[in-house]
């Protein structure tokens, strides 16, 4: 075969040539990578370096590996097809490149070498299939949030022709005789189809020359296209999966709240780059689906379109907004967080993590909206009942708005006292929450848990008075400040107090303490203590014998994992060990674990008032899915929000003659008996 590169065209040699096409399409990417990073620039500092051998592991994974996608395996095994294809091609391109470019370098072009170009071939069939699966989705079977767009159109053409052309020049290189057909499976067989559309072995080079500046020409005008697209994911999305948060729930750095370009960090507007505009995040969302004004995917289109039109705006001191004239007033007047990003998308939020869990590219939507709450907060742009509660928390220490003397009042029904944890040394250090303290419907779970407590001789106490809201929700809803007050509050408390561990019967309670008490409180740490939610310490009572199960629950029941227990930290295995342990048959709704569908009560959701014409409330959505389920006459909690919201959602979808919702301390406490060392399910 002629060599490309040293072949003439128009009185040009092919190295020349490929030296103007490879400058114009570097100079196009270059400069559009420069404007990105200028912007980028412009942002807040956030520190994404650190861990960073856990970093290129988790990037190993989730890039080469495609761990995330192939949780959906049909797609995501095209998916995994067409990037390795890509991998493997983008090598040969370089390679090609270099030997084009420099023609007299003693080495031979990528498709000439076997090792190189067999594993090509082989994927770039496998590719076009799946190409041809993805096109299909998108364009045939086209799932909700999944849009037709022209960018999408051109870059799965691209990549289709960069495919074709490659293969045709294998076809063109074994019809000359050049490749041994066992090496070159697809470009035999092309060969043969060639030569029975009438092209003689004499038209073969000219064929692979032609071939092989098509597929030059391809790749090169998409590297100079790729950036300014919306597909720009394919060069950013790998440094997203990169630097994304490895702190469980991923919080925003502090800050006073975000309503510009230059008050958000640099990866927050990461995301928009990052973005595959898959509609994951989408589909995932209780409150998109419930018909709330939130979609995450449009949410982080916001942020492309923020960043675009910071890219297009010359003048580097101020961005250009969507919708604004560069040149007018309006750049200066418009705020993105208000007028482009309306309020009720972002007080819409459960801050459930469903759409962080299913995002492919693991772009962080909740710390981008908790820094634009921050921002409302900081005007007083909030719901009336909300300012009530953050008014509560602040004055009483609790949203219920009643004396810290009362929080133990649930204690009364009790036939046995409770340690002060603050005047009396304990093993465990029950932080029992607001609702499982103040709330009528709650407080006969809290009373069960500390019988059984009590029954599987728990050295346990509680901080009485001396016990504030952990903070959570207020943090959620962009609180920073009441979140630092009740944060040092409660330390204080945990600096009198004696123990080994603790124990929360809430997981937003659980999630805070564990993850967002400790570092920068020196002393006042949590002093390296092991913090549980109670459905793992019953898990551990009753598997190291401490609990014994005397009377079997015979009953067919469902579980809801509660979000900031099974998305933000994974417990997902123990609350099941101990229904499996009571005797009870556990059927599996279709959404569990980390695609358990979210109550609608977290990021402070609980205190607002629902939202004109939406088409039902996300608890009761999951009540019905409960529900259908045949045979399941419970649905059984491990949260004290989530016991809230399924009782109300019984009564709203008339499904209380139907299903009984029980906290799983509820049960335990009908199927123990005093300690009892059960061998079997120590064992089992």
């Amino acid at each position: 075969m002629p060599d490309p590169g040293l072949s003439a065209y128009l009185g040009l040699p092919g190295w020349l040539l490929l030296w103007i096409l490879a400058a114009v399409a570097f100079s196009l990417f270059g400069r559009r990578v420069v404007h990105i990073v200028r912007v980028l620039r412009r942002a807040r500092p956030e520190n994404r370096w650190e861990q960073i051998p856990r970093r290129l592991w988790h990037a190993l994974t989730n890039v080469f590996g495609q761990k995330r996608l192939l949780e959906e395996p049909a797609i995501g095994v095209a998916h995994l097809l067409i990037f390795w294809a890509f991998v493997f091609f983008a090598t040969s391109f370089f390679w090609n490149l270099l030997r084009g470019l420099f023609p007299f370098l003693p080495v031979p072009y990528a498709d000439e070498v076997t090792w190189m170009a067999l594993p090509m071939e082989v994927l770039g069939v496998l590719a076009l299939v799946a190409l041809l699966v993805a096109a299909a989705r998108r364009y045939v079977f086209t799932p909700p949030s999944l849009e037709r767009t022209r960018d999408a159109t051109i870059v799965l053409c691209l990549i289709g022709l960069l495919l074709v052309t490659f293969l045709g020049g294998q076809g063109s290189r074994a019809m000359s005789g050049e490749h041994a057909g066992a090496w070159s499976p697809a470009g035999a067989r092309l060969g043969r189809a060639f030569s029975g559309l009438g092209i003689e072995p004499a038209s073969a080079a000219a064929l692979y020359l032609g071939m092989w500046w098509a597929h030059m020409a391809t790749v090169l005008g998409f590297l100079a296209y790729l950036p300014y697209s919306k597909h720009a994911h394919l060069l950013f999305a790998p440094f997203g999966v990169l630097f994304t948060s490895l702190r469980p729930g991923g919080m925003a750095p502090e800050s006073e709240g975000a309503a510009r370009l230059e008050d958000f960090t640099w990866r927050q507007l990461f995301n928009a780059l990052s973005c595959a505009e898959c509609g994951r995040c989408d589909r995932a969302c209780p409150v998109h689906a419930s018909g709330f004004a939130l979609s995450p995917k449009e949410l982080v289109h916001h942020f492309k379109e923020l960043v675009a039109g910071a890219l297009a705006v010359s003048a580097p001191a101020k961005p250009a907004l969507p919708g604004s004239d560069p040149g007018g007033d309006a750049r200066e007047k418009a705020s993105f967080v208000g007028d482009v990003v309306r309020r009720e998308e972002v007080w819409a939020c459960t801050t459930c993590m469903a759409c962080m869990a299913r995002c492919p590219v693991f772009n962080e939507h909740i710390p981008l909206i908790i820094e634009m709450r921050r921002h409302f907060v900081s005007r007083g742009d909030m719901e009336v009942g909300v300012k009530d509660v953050l008014v509560n928390l602040g004055r009483y220490g609790n949203s219920f708005g009643k004396s810290a003397r009362a929080r133990a009042g649930w204690t009364a029904g009790l036939d046995f006292p409770i340690k002060d944890a603050r005047k009396e040394p304990v093993e465990w250090l029950w932080i029992v929450g607001d609702y499982a303290s103040y709330d009528p419907r709650v407080q006969g779970v809290t009373r069960a848990a500390a019988r059984v407590f009590q029954r599987a001789g728990l050295d346990f106490g509680i901080l009485y008075e001396g016990e504030q809201n952990a903070g959570n929700d207020a943090r959620r809803l962009g609180e920073e400040g009441l979140f630092g007050l009740l944060r040092e509050k409660n330390l204080k408390s945990l600096e009198k107090a004696r123990f080994e561990k603790i124990v929360t019967t809430d997981p937003h309670t659980y999630h805070v303490v564990k993850h967002e008490y400790g570092g920068g409180n020196g002393s006042r740490e949590l002093r390296g203590a092991e913090v549980l939610h109670v459905a793992e310490v019953l898990d551990l009572l009753l598997r190291s014998g401490r609990l014994s199960v005397e009377s079997p629950v015979d009953a067919t029941v469902t579980y809801h994992d509660p979000c900031y227990l099974g998305r933000y930290n994974g417990v997902y295995e123990p609350p099941r060990r101990v229904l499996r342990a009571l005797g009870m048959r556990l059927v599996e709704m279709g959404r569990n674990r980390d695609e358990a569908y979210c109550c609608g009560a977290g990021g402070g959701r609980i205190w607002m008032e629902d939202v004109p014409g939406i088409r039902e409330r996300p608890a009761e959505n999951r009540i019905r899915e409960a529900a259908g389920l045949r045979g399941v006459s419970t649905l059984v909690v491990s949260c004290p929000k989530d016991l809230v919201m399924f009782q109300d959602a019984l009564k709203t979808t008339q499904l209380e003659g139907s299903l009984v919702v029980k906290d799983l301390v509820e049960l335990v406490e009908s199927a123990g008996a005093p300690v009892v060392r059960s061998d079997s399910y120590v064992h089992a």
